[in-house]
């Protein structure tokens, strides 16, 4: 059989010698990226699904004077030549995630200024203590499920829910939550044939949430979101009611299941987790840097012609907001083993005015269910080799398909009963992958016993100079 023509989709350089961000021969972006870097620097021309051309941002500082510059790029898509000279035909591929919409994300000046601050100012209202004790009360009944079994998929019954369980009860939707709206949202983001459907789905709960507390506010998001002075219409209500949910639910989802690889599978992560040197909230920053929950953003558009890493951009022209690639710039990192330990200036959640305004609660969620989870299951580790996992990639994102582990099956907890302590978690001292290791003796204490958190307690019968231990190691901040 012979090789396919030049131009042709099977090939990964298309018209004009670009390379293809689609097709067979760009499965693993990172490597096209690294590509592009090597021949073009840190800024470079390449195609997106039908040919369509776009600048691919790949340098840390490049990518962050895009976003911090709203004067010569925005995220109004309708000043995209490509979509104005019909380049780009209304059955793109990645139309829903190019289609200009009334949301803050694609607005700017004035009208981003109103709905943004509706948005922040609504989030300001939000109670992070409160979500802590439900994302822990959340991961308790999701362990219930599969706790007795010994085995357990970490994406598809743990990552996949825990986020969409907090962010229903965040909005104030929680009877919505349910394995429904969970591949709905699943769906919609894959761009499946049934992609409309789901999203169909997902804004009729929206919708309807949205017309119920219009008629009866209460203290949660949608309620101090609709009272916000900016006085957001209906269809501008469950419309950022939908980027709210999709965007944190997706951003979280990922980042989850890439903690949780990390922790079972990275020897550095590994050894220093069992030794007591670096907390979940550690990892899950290195995850941030090392596998962030979208790989890039599309797309900013040049306002007026001007120039980026040495490329001549044009107005009009399109920019992918390159996320992966950013991070991993070798002018920032130059050795990518390296510990990125309390550094935060990785791309994950963007910069400037379109700056993820939730990335708080995303890292809370994150942070307590992988230490819930751990302290349920401190036995829990890989059931398959590395090498076995596998990926689920796009443009946007890649997303991890399964996480399998084994783990002793333990019994189920009751999760009726309220937390006791209403701060924030911290990793266990208690807990290791894969190994069991000896606890050392602490110092006596100078401060009274405390109370135990009911709702994180070990199955096993309560060690009361164990659980002194473990609030010694958190007041030290171990």
């Amino acid at each position: 059989m012979s090789a396919p023509p030049p131009g042709c989709p099977a090939h990964g350089i298309g018209p004009g010698g670009l390379r293809r961000l689609y097709g067979p021969d760009a499965e693993d972006l990172g490597a096209v990226y690294e590509e592009l870097r090597d021949r073009y620097g840190t800024v470079a021309p390449a195609l997106l699904h039908d040919d369509v051309p776009i600048w691919v941002v790949l340098g840390h500082g490049e990518n962050m004077h895009m976003v911090r510059t709203p004067s010569q790029f925005c995220r109004d898509t309708r000043q995209w030549s490509a979509l104005q000279d019909g380049t780009i035909k209304p059955d793109h591929p990645l139309m829903p995630h190019i289609a200009w919409q009334p949301i803050c994300c694609h607005a700017e000046g004035d009208e981003h200024l109103r709905l943004r601050g509706a948005v922040t100012g609504a989030m300001s209202t939000i109670d992070h203590r409160g979500i802590r004790r439900y994302a822990n009360r959340a991961t308790q009944l999701l362990v219930n499920k599969f706790c007795e079994d010994g085995r357990a998929d970490l994406v598809s019954q743990f990552a996949e829910h825990l986020p969409m369980a907090v962010m229903c009860e965040i909005l104030g939707m929680p009877e919505e939550y349910g394995e429904r709206i969970v591949q709905a949202a699943r769906d919609m983001l894959k761009g499946t044939e049934t992609a409309i459907a789901s999203n169909a789905y997902i804004m009729d709960a929206l919708t309807r949430l949205t017309v119920r507390r219009r008629a009866e506010p209460k203290e949660d998001f949608t309620s101090h979101l609709i009272n916000h002075p900016a006085r957001l219409t209906d269809e501008e209500i469950s419309q950022h009611l939908r980027v709210v949910l999709i965007a944190a639910y997706e951003t979280t989802a990922n980042l989850l299941a890439n903690v949780l690889r990390v922790v079972l599978t990275d020897p550095r992560f590994r050894a220093q987790l069992n030794g007591g040197q670096m907390t979940v909230p550690e990892a899950v920053e290195q995850s941030l840097w090392d596998e962030p929950p979208f790989s890039t953003i599309l797309p900013y558009i040049a306002k007026q012609d001007t120039e980026l890493g040495g490329q001549r951009i044009r107005t009009g022209d399109a920019l992918l907001f390159g996320i992966a690639p950013g991070n991993v710039d070798p002018r920032v990192r130059p050795d990518l083993k390296a510990n990125m330990q309390g550094n935060r200036s990785h791309l994950a959640f963007g910069g400037g005015p379109h700056e993820c305004p939730g990335q708080d609660i995303g890292r809370a969620i994150a942070d307590v269910g992988v230490d819930a989870l751990l302290t349920r299951l401190p036995d829990v580790q890989l059931a398959c080799a590395e090498e076995e996992l596998s990926w689920r990639s796009f443009i946007l994102n890649r997303h991890l398909v399964d996480l399998p582990v084994k783990f002793e099956p333990k019994p189920q907890q009751d999760t009726q009963q309220p937390s006791l302590n209403p701060m924030p978690l911290q990793r266990s001292a208690n807990w290791q992958v894969g190994t069991v290791r000896t606890e050392s003796a602490a110092p006596q204490p100078t401060t009274p016993e405390p109370v135990p958190d009911a709702s994180v307690a070990a199955s096993q019968p309560v060690d009361r100079s164990s659980l002194l231990r473990r609030f010694l190691r958190w007041w030290r901040g171990e």
